[in-house]
């Protein structure tokens, strides 16, 4: 979902407007040519119906441009949601130049690598070579969502009769690949569209399933200083709009609907071609209505997709800083006329922003990781700031953003391991569990959200979260207090010539951070007895 915070969310309004309404329930449900996108004549089923009791993959994406924000810059926000194992270190790879000929392998192809490579730092499950979310040293920032679509239905329905689409990238690895790739938004998209067109994306992204239940297609927010993309994929096709003012927000649904400024030069036709969209209303092609897949319930991403856009709607004038997209992650639809959850928010009665685990298995697990990115124009003579990024592991209700430095020249040890599985880059479908190990960030706030909860259906959550929220709430303001005075030092030592000392200033601002968080973590852990 992508459209202006002035669009009206009435019924009446999204009714009237149809498919110019970009991507709500109501506007996929008016108007004519509804038949052509359920029509039986393709034949294809949904996997979520075919192949299991459907598991709701969900994450959640969003940008506020340069004028919507208070610090000047890009501030672009993102929600990795994914099994309640699935260990997401943060890791840092430099700045690499390949040999000619050389390879890259991933988790189920190996493509040729560039001459060169840019510096990236990522949010990297433990079994993936790629990102949920990350930056490059160019301050170029992506999160991806997973999006349910026809063509993924298609696919599904070769791979039953015996005839998979030959196994492509993950949506992971080509974030990774962008980033590593594009000193731009732009040119990142290109180098995505371009692999995508080429390679295809089928394969199991989720631990422990196989290609038909744990596959999806993929969408990202691709943003830098100046601009953002909506980029959407669905098997070897795409389609794109840059967004250069106000907010815009995606979700686990195709939005781009009427109006876009880069496509796939078929998209239209294989559209018409399969029968998804009627061939007397070409001219009237809606990307959003044609390609998604009808048969996955909205209610999985519509509500999270209108919560975020609303909640960045009420700041867009200027006012959207670092900590409102954060407190916007953490959302448990406090505030609505639901009054938040039921009980507590670790025993949810909805898909929330913040997602944690249901008893009932109607989530498929936690919020993994989230991060908070802030991305100015370099090439401005007058910025005083750095790309930047704000990260957490785990549910960002429990959890405590550190700042980190696309410029820093190292991440601690502590960020970079994960569990008992190790990191390595390893097919799902062949992947174990991670398990808990001390030395690992991410298992650290994975044991205390588990600490705050009490128990499963989360007794103590009410009576946990608010101490640690206070704890790390007074963590997070003096640190972008003081992330401020640390990126001017470090932009005046550049310009002395003092690189070196630059980035030594960036990291040792983090490694301070990362210890503190640490140091406070333990002492609440200690506080509570479960």
């Amino acid at each position: 979902m992508a459209r202006s915070c002035q669009d009206p969310l009435s019924r009446r309004t999204l009714l009237g407007r149809g498919a110019a309404a970009a991507g709500g329930l109501l506007g996929l449900l008016s108007g004519g040519g509804l038949s052509a996108l359920a029509d039986s004549r393709s034949g294809v089923r949904s996997p979520r119906e075919v192949n299991r009791l459907a598991w709701p993959m969900s994450c959640d994406t969003m940008v506020a441009l340069p004028d919507a924000t208070t610090t000047g810059t890009t501030i672009l926000g993102k929600n990795s949601d994914r099994p309640v194992f699935d260990c997401q270190p943060l890791v840092r790879y430099p700045a690499a130049r390949h040999a000619s000929g050389t390879m890259l392998q991933l988790e189920y192809r190996s493509i040729p690598q560039p001459p060169r490579t840019h510096a990236t730092i990522g949010s990297s499950p433990y079994w993936c070579w790629g990102y949920e979310e990350g930056i490059n040293e160019f301050g170029v920032a992506i999160g991806n969502e997973a999006i349910f679509t026809k063509t993924f239905s298609e696919a599904v329905a070769q791979s039953k009769a015996g005839q998979p689409p030959e196994k492509g990238l993950l949506g992971m690895d080509l974030l990774r690949l962008g980033l590593e790739r594009g000193t731009t938004a732009r040119k990142a998209l290109d180098v995505i569209t371009d692999l995508v067109e080429r390679y295809g994306q089928w394969g199991s992204g989720v631990p422990g399933m196989d290609h038909e239940t744990g596959g999806y297609d993929n969408s990202y927010i691709i943003a830098d200083g100046k601009e953002a993309w909506i980029l959407e994929t669905v098997g070897t096709r795409f389609v794109a709009r840059k967004v250069t003012s106000g907010v815009a927000t995606i979700s686990n649904q195709p939005s781009i609907r009427n109006r876009w400024d880069l496509a796939s030069h078929d998209l239209v036709d294989y559209a018409v071609d399969r029968g998804w969209w009627p061939r007397e209303q070409k001219n009237d092609f809606d990307f959003a209505r044609a390609y998604i897949d009808l048969k996955t319930p909205l209610q999985l991403s519509q509500l999270r997709v209108q919560r975020s856009r609303q909640l960045l709607c009420q700041k867009e004038h200027g006012d959207i800083s670092p900590r409102w997209v954060m407190r916007v992650l953490r959302d448990h639809f406090e505030g609505t006329f639901l009054g938040g959850p039921n009980f507590n928010a670790a025993l949810p009665d909805f898909l929330t922003l913040c997602m944690h685990s249901s008893p009932a298995g109607f989530t498929w697990g936690n919020t993994a990781s989230s991060a908070v990115f802030l991305l100015p124009d370099l090439l401005s003579e007058k910025t005083d700031r750095l790309p930047q990024m704000w990260w957490t592991p785990v549910t960002p209700c429990t959890g405590l953003y550190i700042p980190v430095f696309a410029e820093g020249g190292k991440l601690p040890d502590v960020l970079t391991r994960a569990g008992g599985q190790g990191k390595t880059v390893t097919a799902p479908v062949q992947v174990q569990p991670d398990t808990f190990a001390e030395t690992s960030y991410w298992w650290q706030f994975r044991d205390l959200l588990d600490r705050v909860k009490g128990d499963e259906t989360g007794t103590r959550f009410r009576q946990r979260q608010p101490v640690v929220r206070k704890a790390f709430d007074r963590l997070e303001r003096r640190w972008l207090e003081q992330s401020a005075t640390i990126q001017r030092t470090a932009i005046a030592r550049r310009k002395a010539g003092s690189a070196t000392e630059a980035t030594r200033g960036l990291d040792e601002f983090t490694d301070s951070c990362v210890a503190t968080a640490l140091e406070t973590t333990e002492m609440l852990k200690r506080e509570m007895k479960v």
